[in-house]
């Protein structure tokens, strides 16, 4: 495979050599594969998580354990007043 990067990225990979840490332009690469490869897997694990907690919510919801949207905020705001009481 030929892969044909712009001039940016051709110096980003030189500086990266250019810093001692990669002996060649392939090893930057493998590590920025595993890097996206790494992100990639969080992102779905964050995504099934967060598919979790709406599912629950639902079921919440549907068993009538919900929470008036007004009441939500008031007790978010007022939490706010308390983090910027405790900062002053």
């Amino acid at each position: 495979m030929n892969i044909n990067l712009k001039p940016e990225e051709e110096k980003f990979i030189q500086g990266k050599l250019e810093t001692g840490k990669y002996a060649t332009a392939y090893e930057v690469i493998v590590e920025a594969l595993q890097l996206l490869e790494a992100r990639d897997k969080h992102y779905e694990k964050w995504v099934e998580e967060t598919r979790e907690k709406v599912a629950i919510g639902i079921a919440q919801l549907e068993q009538g354990e919900g929470v008036d949207g007004e009441i939500v905020i008031d007790r978010l705001q007022e939490k706010l007043r308390q983090a910027r009481d405790r900062q002053a």
